[in-house]
């Protein structure tokens, strides 16, 4: 076991070295650019990137070529944001979606509603952070051209019904989208079976590099049709201009074709892993809670409340192991995370949660280490704590007038 340990594979994962190998012909010997079409170097480069596009598109059910490449998942949403709000601006100007949505999603949302005058409904999520999909139904109006409800959370790894919101979507006639960054390759996705007509997802997040990510545009039942929101030489369908990073896409298709490959392996390795730390932690501390959902939620993730200690305090008492409060994107405020004040958790708890994100390379012994660190680090932390004894002392710490200085 070596250190730094590393538990934060909702931000990024360490990319596999069978990923790597696929990529470095591509720095070197065929180093052409995809839209040369006119010699060897191009061919090679064109190849490698049309390889990988059907690599990408089985794992997600698709066909070939309704990938477009972007720079990663926050392009993704982005274009398909604003460039469906573009294209089908004269049907309508109402867009759904969740208020537990990744920054990305929901910045984007609020910039069309400044920037555009798109009237934008933000549905709330039961306890456990999921959307219902009557609510979804319920939302609708004659001006709603747009779903978008994320696959699973990246704080909480709650799975959303998307299925149940896709047939509702289709019996509308209304574009579903969804930001599927943390869901793709961790669990099964069919675009097909689910009626999502936009994905959104990242190479960086399934064990690939960083700076490549993929928007799935639905090409038939319905044809989908996005303005472009990057002009230049017409690539990608004329969806997203620019050279490709030939590299970075063919180990893109690596990295979902291992997933592929791997993914029922890693999910039902991982989630015996998750539920061991969980069981770990809850036998030995009280006033613990689980953030999301108990069993529709993704394999390798594990967000837990711990009452009457600071989550920064905790991350700092544990320095030797990378874990987040909060998502990566936002973890730079220190403002409680809006994911689990959506899910009605106090502002105390909020401020007392840990994400654990387990990965393909976590090894048991990473996991069982952490555990004990982690009980021995909120066990201190408690015993320094005021609220802790008062609340052991069956004070109603609610109750308490505090007096002002």
């Amino acid at each position: 076991m070596k250190f730094p340990i590393y538990l934060d594979n909702h931000s990024t994962t360490p990319m596999d070295p069978r990923v790597l190998e696929s990529m470095l012909p591509y720095f070197t010997e065929k180093f052409g650019n995809a839209a040369s079409r006119n010699h060897a170097f191009g061919w090679d480069a064109e190849e490698g990137v049309e390889a990988a596009r059907k690599q990408i598109a089985k794992l997600i059910h698709a066909d070939a070529k309704e990938i477009v490449f972007t720079s990663g998942a926050t392009e993704s949403n982005n274009l398909a944001l604003k460039g469906v709000i573009e294209m089908y601006h004269e049907k309508g100007d109402h867009i759904i979606t969740s208020s537990t949505e990744h920054r990305a999603v929901l910045d984007t949302a609020k910039a069309l509603e400044a920037k555009r005058g798109v009237k934008v409904t933000y549905l709330p999520v039961d306890k456990f952070g999921m959307v219902n999909p009557e609510d979804v139904r319920n939302a609708i109006t004659d001006k709603t051209i747009l779903i978008s409800v994320m696959f699973a959370n990246n704080e909480i790894g709650t799975i959303n019904p998307v299925k149940a919101i896709g047939k509702i979507a289709k019996e509308k006639g209304i574009l579903l989208h969804c930001d599927a960054t943390q869901g793709v390759g961790k669990v099964p996705i069919d675009v097909q079976d689910m009626g999502i007509d936009l994905m959104s997802f990242s190479a960086h997040k399934i064990y690939g590099p960083k700076g490549v990510g993929a928007l799935y545009v639905r090409k038939k039942n319905p044809r989908v049709r996005i303005a472009a929101q990057m002009d230049g030489g017409g690539h990608e369908r004329g969806m997203r201009s620019g050279t490709l990073p030939v590299p970075l896409i063919v180990g893109f298709g690596k990295a979902c074709e291992l997933c592929e490959q791997e993914m029922a392996a890693d999910a039902a390795r991982l989630s015996v892993m998750r539920d061991r730390l969980h069981a770990t932690i809850t036998k030995a501390l009280e006033d613990v809670y689980l953030n999301g959902h108990p069993t529709e939620r993704l394999p390798h993730n594990l967000n837990i409340s711990f009452a009457y200690v600071e989550g920064e305090s905790l991350l700092m008492g544990c320095k030797e192991i990378a874990l987040s409060s909060g998502s990566a994107c936002t973890s730079a405020t220190l403002e409680p995370s809006y994911v689990l004040r959506a899910l009605g958790v106090g502002a105390e708890l909020a401020h007392s949660s840990i994400r654990f994100g387990l990965g393909r390379f976590t090894l048991d012994e990473e996991v069982d280490y952490a555990g004990k660190r982690i009980i021995e680090t909120v066990t201190k932390l408690r015993e320094m704590s005021p609220l802790y004894e008062m609340a052991k002392e069956g004070i109603d710490l609610k109750s308490v007038q505090w007096a002002a200085h």
